[in-house]
């Protein structure tokens, strides 16, 4: 039953709930998560889709190991570029960026580390 041993490897995600995206001292009303891959050593998740409702945003920040993005449905903006349904965006390490969706969107993520929040002055 070696097909069987896969099962663990699988993140089934229409059987997933969506959960709220609550991050501390964080704005994220309209944001919603599901896990594909938890990191048992880093205590976190490092792949997952996230869903913005119409007009939900998220805060200025950086990933210090980079990220990727791929954009399931709908539409986002990373600052002021504009992603549809298809793209794909890798950001370097370190990169400010926010994301805001005016229609709503799923976007899947691969974050290597945790995002850190650029405090504004």
């Amino acid at each position: 039953m070696e097909s069987n041993s896969f099962m663990k490897y699988v993140a089934n995600t229409s059987s997933m709930d969506w959960k709220p995206l609550v991050e501390e001292n964080v704005d994220t009303r309209g944001i919603f998560y599901k896990v594909l891959h938890y990191d048992e050593e880093q205590k976190r998740p490092t792949t997952f889709i996230l869903k913005f409702d119409e007009g939900a945003s998220y805060p200025l920040h950086i990933h210090p190991g980079g990220e990727e993005a791929f954009i399931l449905e709908g539409e986002a903006y990373f600052n002021e570029t504009k992603l549809i349904k298809g793209d794909y965006l890798f950001t370097p390490k370190n990169y400010k960026h926010s994301v805001r969706s005016e229609t709503g969107c799923q976007i899947l993520f691969i974050v290597p580390e945790e995002v850190e929040i650029v405090k504004s002055k």
